[in-house]
């Protein structure tokens, strides 16, 4: 059987930390979190989990994945986030493939759950997840805070859902929504990405139109349009502030 590193960043998550490390502890050889200087009782339920936990300064959503996937003591890691925990069907996919390790990476679903209700729509489900993987095959990229975990060569999809404990409000999901859209917008401006008034004007009803419409999220009820609506928030504000950052470049 091979031995697994499970590796999770965090940042002020005694909310979430408990229930992600409970999630894992009977698959796990080793639990890895590499905390961004927590202010809160993070540090505190991770040592009474016996975790290895190793404190570095936030470099970024991407950054910080690959400082600590580089860490991971064993070749076979699963990366989590705190605020993810394993359903009983995806543990038991795992240790099934800890027997037998196949593949280059495996791949499975997460749902999402959203002031209390499971999110099945809205472009949110099936949520498709590349996270179990061989390290040296492996690593994070994308575009911050937007990241992904791509291997090279074969990846499996696997059965279970890798359950995710978002926004327990809708003000929190407004509040990530502006700050998560800054940090992608400053992003790809600084990756040569540009905008225009008819961006502005029509990607985000679009958006609205495709995930409330075409992936049905009229079917979570007034949390789906809820939902999908500040999806649509998030398109707007992305490119209002890369226009607003091309007029302070000119300027």
């Amino acid at each position: 059987m091979i031995k697994l590193s499970v590796v999770i960043i965090t940042l002020n998550e005694e909310k979430n930390i408990g229930r992600c490390l409970s999630s894992v502890q009977e698959i796990a050889d080793e639990i890895l979190v590499v905390d961004s200087l927590s202010t809160d009782k993070t540090k505190e339920i991770c040592e009474s989990f016996k975790v290895r936990f190793i404190e570095q300064k936030f470099l970024g959503y991407i950054e910080q994945k690959n400082f600590a996937l580089k860490l991971a003591t064993h070749e076979y890691v699963l990366s989590l986030d705190a605020d993810e925990a394993l359903s009983e069907e995806l543990r038991n996919e795992i240790t099934k493939i800890k027997l037998n390790f196949s593949a280059n990476g495996y791949k499975f679903n997460r749902l999402t759950q959203y002031n209390g209700h499971w999110v099945r729509h809205c472009g949110w489900y099936p949520d498709e997840k590349l996270r179990l993987i061989l390290k040296s095959k492996g690593q994070w990229s994308g575009n911050n805070p937007h990241d992904c975990l791509n291997v090279e060569g074969s990846v499996i999809h696997i059965k279970g859902n890798l359950l995710h404990y978002s926004y327990n409000s809708i003000s929190s999901h407004v509040q990530q929504t502006i700050k998560f859209s800054e940090i992608e917008a400053v992003t790809l401006f600084s990756k040569g990405k540009r905008a225009s008034i008819m961006k502005l004007v029509t990607r985000a009803p679009f958006q609205f139109f495709k995930d409330y419409f075409l992936k049905l999220g009229i079917l979570d009820g007034r949390y789906g349009f809820v939902i999908c609506y500040i999806n649509a928030l998030y398109v707007l504000l992305k490119y209002a502030k890369i226009i607003d950052l091309e007029k302070a470049e000119i300027n």
